[in-house]
């Protein structure tokens, strides 16, 4: 029988409230990652104090009764010369032209001298050509520098772009984001929802389990090696009537010698990374989760266009 309840696709979605897509782009190791997460009051994309950290685009939703707020975390914006990095940057500035309004974060704790700080600035001036939506400069990291100091850092990004707001915050913290909120609620548009209330994110399971794995390989492995290093989840198996779920997943880098590195003496490096990936992911899907990783040397892998898909680009 025909449910003929809703008449229009409006009427299925609900009424219109505050909706609207909004992109978190920026230097590398700006937190991007960390204050999508504090808006979303959970964690969903992956945090390390390396930069290039995130490599896809990461959707997250924010649901209130009176809006929705779909958050996009992008790559750092970086100059790039290889395939990995080409693609990390495009995906980072086709979101400057498919949103409602763009969080341009920066870093005000960086101790850069002023060359490198005005070398800095120019490279960003290039990127915000390409902002097609209204902007808000985000200042991270407020709490970790002289307030004496923030005025003119302000006046000086101000020059880079006809910012719509100002807004000082504490990603980590969360100090300054409910003001960050409002000022984007002042920009996105009116109209029904994109995504049902109850889901904080798209991204399938075994993305974010591929996610988790590979943000323990940037935080228990050496300085250099994370950047060589994917994952991909091979298998994700439910058994309802055991409550396990079961995931094969495998890490890949470049050289032999990486995935002697990965593995450790007797194995020990493997087991670390898995056993804090399992709990996170065990978390992260309120279910116990049986989780079994191999390393598997793939030479050149991130300029090779066919496994870069396998990676979702």
């Amino acid at each position: 029988m025909q449910n003929n309840e809703y008449k229009t696709l409006d009427d299925f979605l609900g009424k219109d409230v505050k909706s609207g897509m909004v992109a978190i782009v920026g230097p590398p190791n700006a937190g991007k990652s960390t204050l999508m997460n504090q808006l979303l009051g959970q964690k969903i994309s992956i945090v390390t104090s390396k930069p290039q950290t995130t490599r896809n685009r990461i959707l997250g939703i924010v649901n209130d009764d009176a809006y929705q707020i779909v958050l996009l975390d992008t790559p750092g914006l970086h100059k790039a010369d290889e395939p990995l990095n080409i693609e990390m940057m495009r995906v980072a500035l086709e979101s400057l032209s498919e949103v409602d309004a763009v969080l341009f974060l920066v870093d005000v704790s960086l101790p850069l001298p002023p060359k490198a700080l005005a070398k800095q600035r120019e490279e960003l001036a290039g990127y915000m050509e390409k902002i097609e939506s209204p902007a808000i400069l985000v200042l991270n990291k407020v709490d970790l520098i002289d307030k004496q100091k923030l005025l003119p850092m302000i006046e000086s990004y101000a020059k880079l772009f006809p910012f719509k707001a100002v807004v000082p915050i504490s990603a980590l913290n969360g100090d300054g984001a409910d003001n960050l909120l409002k000022e984007i609620l002042e920009l996105i548009p009116v109209g029904p929802r994109y995504f049902p209330e109850d889901i904080p994110t798209d991204a399938t399971e075994r993305f974010l389990a591929a996610e988790i794995v590979r943000e323990k390989v940037f935080l228990l492995t050496g300085q250099e090696l994370p950047y060589s290093a994917a994952t991909l989840v091979e298998s994700f198996k439910e058994d309802e009537q055991k409550k396990l779920i079961t995931i094969h997943a495998t890490i890949v880098v470049e050289r032999p010698s990486q995935k002697g590195m990965i593995i450790g003496k007797g194995g020990q490096k493997l087991k670390q990374i898995g056993t804090a990936a399992r709990k996170d992911i065990e978390a992260l899907l309120g279910s116990k989760v049986l989780l079994k990783l191999w390393v598997k040397v793939k030479k050149k892998w991130a300029e090779d266009e066919n496994f870069l898909k396998e990676l979702g680009f």
